[in-house]
């Protein structure tokens, strides 16, 4: 995105020149319009269950800034040569549950015929100027708090690597198709910070993105990370795979790793997410209101991993 022209925004307007979850507009009423787009290829062989991970994963853009959904578009890119359309059709079905199980239709969409599956949703939301949430408006001494365990990229590999057992896939496919939105009005109650939701970039990525675009430093505590079982021991043997790596090679020039983190616990940190939970960064004489909130409404995890500090020579510290 660096090597595009730049867009001629207001202070109101939120585009791609930021590393925030979703672009906003403002709407004549002193409300925010709230958009953002997500697509992937499958991760899981049923597609309906492909389906309902792509949509909540799309979801949780407009989640992490602290938005209501309003409505939804399909996209997807299917190759009608190699699979029947009733695959398609249980992918569009799976998308079409999540939606409903939040209240919002889906108003349409495009699909394209393409060599390779993929599935995604534009998703449009609404949200309150005092409710927005970005992140990039961290605070020295807030705490961060994540709201899944890590580890989706690599239970992923071992799925594909016919190395997962029936216990790891159904507590990663688990995850994936938790909602955000419990989170999300945990954070929005309680007040915070910033917010971002973990995926692609892992966690240390997106963390990175929140330091640099806060200008402060963080540091989080490995110990106190949650993973999902079976994380450990497939990182060891280097099931990981290369989209984490590439993670872990683009942060490196920021993080500064305690000598007791071990070369496959940074790629724990850095392992690329599908669907992942939300990082927080709250005041600390609200983290523990937060983390009652959150238990409350049954998220899949309220960890208290790091804090957040003035600028130092390195955005990112692991002990």
């Amino acid at each position: 995105m660096s090597a595009l022209n730049s867009v001629t925004l207001d202070n109101s307007q939120i585009g791609y020149e930021s590393f925030d979850d979703a672009a906003i507009y403002p709407l004549p009423d002193g409300n925010l319009l709230i958009q953002s787009v997500d697509f992937f290829t499958p991760i899981v062989d049923d597609p309906f269950v492909y389906g309902q991970i792509a949509a909540v994963n799309a979801l949780s853009d407009i989640y992490a800034m602290g938005a209501t959904p309003l409505f939804a578009l399909n996209i997807a890119g299917f190759p009608k040569d190699q699979l029947p359309l009733s695959v398609m059709t249980e992918i569009l079905n799976g998308g079409l549950s999540v939606t409903e199980k939040v209240g919002i239709p889906i108003l349409g969409g495009h699909t394209i015929k393409d060599k390779e599956l993929k599935y995604g949703l534009v998703i449009t939301g609404i949200a309150k100027k005092e409710n927005l949430v970005r992140n990039n408006t961290a605070k020295p001494g807030d705490v961060l708090i994540l709201t899944k365990p890590l580890g989706t990229g690599i239970i992923s590999t071992a799925i594909k690597r016919e190395l997962a057992d029936v216990n790891m896939i159904s507590s990663v496919t688990e995850l994936m198709v938790f909602l955000n939105k419990s989170a999300a009005e945990a954070m929005t109650a309680v007040g915070v910070s910033a917010c971002t939701d973990v995926t692609g970039f892992g966690l240390l990525g997106h963390l990175l993105e929140m330091c640099e675009g806060s200008d402060v430093s963080a540091v989080i505590e490995f110990d106190r990370c949650p993973f999902l079982e079976g994380v450990f021991e497939l990182a060891q043997k280097d099931v990981v795979p290369g989209g984490t790596k590439s993670n872990l090679t683009h942060v490196n020039r920021s993080t500064s790793f305690s000598d007791r983190i071990l070369p496959f616990q940074q790629l724990m940190l850095a392992d690329a997410q599908t669907s992942g939970g939300l990082l927080i960064s709250v005041p600390a004489e609200k983290s523990d209101l937060l983390v009652t909130e959150l238990m409350e409404k049954q998220s899949l995890a309220a960890a208290v991993i790091g804090k957040v500090y003035n600028p130092a020579e390195f955005r990112i510290y692991v002990k």
